[in-house]
């Protein structure tokens, strides 16, 4: 599989990925905040058929480009089903208040849950329920390229925070539990800031060295 990140047109969005089954050019797009010239260009440019759109979470800064990309591409927009209305509300996107376009509503096409299994051509991509930033947060995992895509679940560093209507503290702990049960190293693509390791963030995370027994 090969990954790129897009670099979108203002900081306030999160990070956006675009992932490439090789051997099928099947595509999918992780996380796109705001579709404009640049996811464009990058979908023209590399003449790929894209299949999904994954939503590590539904806040606004993740979730704003989907209505047009889905729109143009006729992908199918995949969330976990706790971030299912998040698609639909402006509250609970966060997009009220804090984001001057107006917010395009969005149905969820393909409904996710822990352990589910999307596959992407030849590619399989694992869901990991990971609550405590949203109740619907997730990971997407790619055994075979030992990546996962950590949403605002693991940064580099830290982790994401919880302060929000639906955010939990007890519920992240837990989330971080899980990764960092699994099994060996990973590369860490993160909803924001830069990629990491998970085997970095075991040692080095302030977070989880604190809070993670």
């Amino acid at each position: 599989m090969k990954i790129t990140q897009i670099q979108l047109e203002h900081e306030i969005f999160a990070n956006c990925y675009l992932l490439v089954d090789e051997a099928t050019n099947q595509a999918a797009i992780v996380d796109p905040g705001w579709y404009g010239d640049i996811i464009k260009d990058v979908l023209a440019k590399k003449n790929i058929n894209l299949h999904y759109i994954l939503l590590t979470h539904g806040h606004f800064d993740h979730v704003s480009g989907v209505y047009g990309l889905q729109k143009d591409t006729g992908a199918a927009v995949v969330i976990h089903n706790c971030d299912r209305e998040h698609l639909l509300d402006p509250k609970k996107s966060l997009a009220e208040g804090n984001f001057p376009e107006p917010h395009q509503p969005v149905s969820a096409d393909i409904i996710v849950e822990d352990g589910d299994i999307i596959m992407l051509g030849e590619t399989e991509i694992k869901v990991m329920s990971t609550p405590g930033h949203t109740n619907g947060s997730v990971c997407y995992i790619v055994e075979k390229d030992r990546v996962i895509f950590s949403g605002d679940t693991l940064f580099c560093m830290t982790a994401g925070r919880t302060d929000f209507f639906d955010g939990s503290e007890e519920k992240m702990i837990n989330s971080l539990k899980k990764l960092v049960a699994l099994d060996g190293d990973y590369r860490v693509l993160p909803g924001h800031n830069r990629e990491t390791t998970l085997e970095r963030e075991r040692t080095r995370n302030w977070y989880i060295r604190r809070m993670v027994k």
